[in-house]
């Protein structure tokens, strides 16, 4: 039972290895050649840098600031939410009788399932505060 553990562990760790790196990989930037490519940006005129807003472009209110986080994390927490429910879920199968780890498998899906339902109760109050003040 404790190699089966092990090898469930392993494999858990590398799937999410693998999909941490396949994100990083895919949002990486790639030269851009003009000889190549016919939307290059160019460089402003006497100017060597030029900084972008981190934050995008539509970010001009404070509501739309507030929506763009909100939605962000929304896309990190939903993926982050599963795996905790499914290690939630191996810690309750694996305990092998045990109710001590059982409750441990328990407290770790009920746990995410309120951080989540916080993180969605946000993108809730951002909704209300939007048709309060009017904004589309």
């Amino acid at each position: 039972m404790s190699t089966l553990k092990k090898i469930l562990s392993a494999s858990l760790i590398s799937v999410f290895a693998s999909v941490a790196i396949g994100v990083s990989l895919a949002h990486a930037q790639t030269s851009c050649d003009p000889t190549i490519q016919a939307n290059c940006p160019t460089p402003p005129p006497n100017s060597s840098i030029a900084l972008s807003n981190p934050l995008g472009t539509n970010n001009s209110t404070v509501e739309d600031l507030l929506h763009s986080i909100v939605n962000w994390l929304i896309t990190i927490a939903t993926p982050i939410a599963v795996g905790m429910i499914l290690i939630g879920a191996f810690q309750m199968i694996f305990a092998g009788g045990n109710p001590e780890r059982f409750a441990t498998g328990r407290k770790t899906i009920l746990y995410t399932a309120i951080g989540y339902a916080i993180i969605v109760i946000g993108w809730g109050m951002v909704s209300i505060i939007r048709d309060i003040l009017n904004v589309p």
